[in-house]
């Protein structure tokens, strides 16, 4: 891609501070986006640090406080975001939230809690800003989903069951709006080297590398850039399509 051919673009990251979602905020801001991360309190130190490893289009990250999971939190980021930019070119649904265990042991609440946040969520934000690009015949809607949706995944039903969701969701409203002039699109990594990862058992993380072709952790990077190329307008002529960044897990 061009460098600074986002320019003048603005856009929303949910979960946009840490992890995947910073890498896709700084590789945004790096190429001319104005970036508004949507987060929880705790998000605002971290929407500051990722600003601070900008230098000079750090002044271009910006902080809104909301929750995908409650639909007129979600109202009122995108309403603030277009009052204060003018405009949503994007819209990057990356906010996501784990409770793993068996379904012989996980909750009524745990299951909930993750469909609210990965798949609500997702739902609630492109509901919020539809009718915004509807209005301007313009826009680019990614969702991050995850190679557990396509295979699912031990101790993992609420999250798989989420992220499979986001796929439905992201051929559905890619159909309703491809004539619009808007694209949606699902990026679905694998195991990649975050805080969420790495925050699992050392077990679990060997036999993710071991069962992956590519015999690493991905980097939050490596995703990053797909998310780029779909938000580009040279990527107009693709919707509805889920790209795999796994490292040959899933083919």
């Amino acid at each position: 891609m061009n460098s600074n051919s986002l320019k003048d673009r603005v856009g929303i990251v949910t979960g946009g501070a840490r992890g995947i979602g910073a890498a896709i905020t700084k590789m945004l801001v790096d190429d001319g986006a104005t970036v508004v991360i949507l987060g929880l309190p705790a998000d605002r130190e971290r929407t500051e640090k990722v600003r601070a490893g900008l230098n000079g289009s750090g002044s271009r990250v910006h902080f809104v406080e909301g929750n995908v999971g409650e639909y007129e939190r979600c109202l009122e980021a995108v309403r603030t975001v277009i009052e204060q930019h003018g405009r949503i070119d994007f819209l990057v649904n990356n906010a996501g939230i784990t409770a793993d265990h068996t379904i012989r042991k996980m909750t009524i609440e745990e299951w909930q809690s993750v469909l609210q946040v990965n798949l609500s969520g997702p739902f609630f934000m492109t509901k919020a800003v539809i009718e915004h690009m509807l209005e301007r015949q313009y826009g680019r809607i990614v969702n991050i989903s995850s190679v557990v949706g396509e295979t699912g995944n031990f101790g993992q039903s609420n999250y798989a069951a989420a992220k499979a969701g986001l796929l439905g969701l992201t051929k559905s409203v890619a159909l309703e709006t491809a004539s619009r002039g808007i694209t949606v699109n699902a990026v679905a990594p694998g195991f990649i080297a975050t805080e969420m990862v790495q925050a699992m058992p050392m077990a679990a993380i060997e036999a993710a590398v071991a069962k992956t072709p590519g015999g690493r952790l991905g980097r939050p990077e490596e995703v990053a850039r797909v998310v780029r190329f779909l938000v580009d307008d040279d990527a107009a002529y693709i919707t509805g399509a889920v790209y795999n960044v796994n490292g040959g897990w899933y083919m």
